[in-house]
């Protein structure tokens, strides 16, 4: 019990944080300083790789955390780690305020797989320990805000998996109390693919 309300403490502190350091941020601004962004992302924030994430609609608050992680290293990211060096805290925030008020295009999911994908989204594994998605980041991939969760809906799938691998790996740590690297331990390839699929139909 300690350890779970030390996880969701931390996890609070951290979205207080980082929602204070972004107040204030230009969605105008943001527009004209996203033109490098756009190379990889899209003009308004839904890439067309499926490497890259899709940037629209998500939470201001997420958006500067990762730029903050890139920039302190916590986070890295061959092409990402020497974009974010350079931007101040008002260039994350205008950035973070741009992107967010962009509408996330739907994606499309293998039909074969969202069977699993649902399964473990919504219900996780309780047999492995793992926790339903859907706890977190909400039913329909919203996410939530005040706990800085990302929003999730309609991401591309490449990137979903190489983060879930990522982390199941250790190779990316920037979860408060280690939660998504806990997680993602106990998936399987078939269960991080399934769920990748599921996330991108989702609306």
């Amino acid at each position: 019990m300690k350890k779970a309300l030390m996880l969701v403490l931390t996890g609070l502190a951290v979205s207080v944080a980082t929602s204070a350091w972004a107040e204030g941020g230009s969605a105008e601004a943001g527009k004209t300083k996203s033109a490098t962004c756009a190379a990889c992302h899209g003009m308004d924030g839904n890439s067309v790789n499926p490497e890259w994430p899709k940037l629209a609609g998500q939470h201001e608050s997420y958006i500067v955390k990762q730029l903050m992680n890139f920039k302190n290293d916590e986070r890295v990211n061959a092409t990402m780690t020497p974009q974010a060096k350079p931007l101040s805290d008002q260039d994350m925030a205008d950035l973070a305020a741009y992107f967010s008020s962009q509408a996330v295009k739907p994606g499309e999911a293998d039909q074969a797989k969202v069977t699993l994908g649902e399964q473990v989204y919504k219900g996780g594994n309780n047999a492995s320990g793992v926790a339903a998605c859907a706890a977190c980041h909400g039913p329909t991939g919203a996410g939530n805000p005040a706990s800085n969760f990302p929003s999730l809906h309609g991401q591309q799938t490449t990137y979903v998996k190489n983060q879930l691998m990522a982390f199941r790996k250790g190779e990316r740590a920037n979860d408060a109390g280690k939660m998504m690297r806990n997680i993602a331990a106990n998936m399987t390839d078939a269960e991080i693919d399934a769920v990748a699929e599921y996330i991108a139909g989702l609306k």
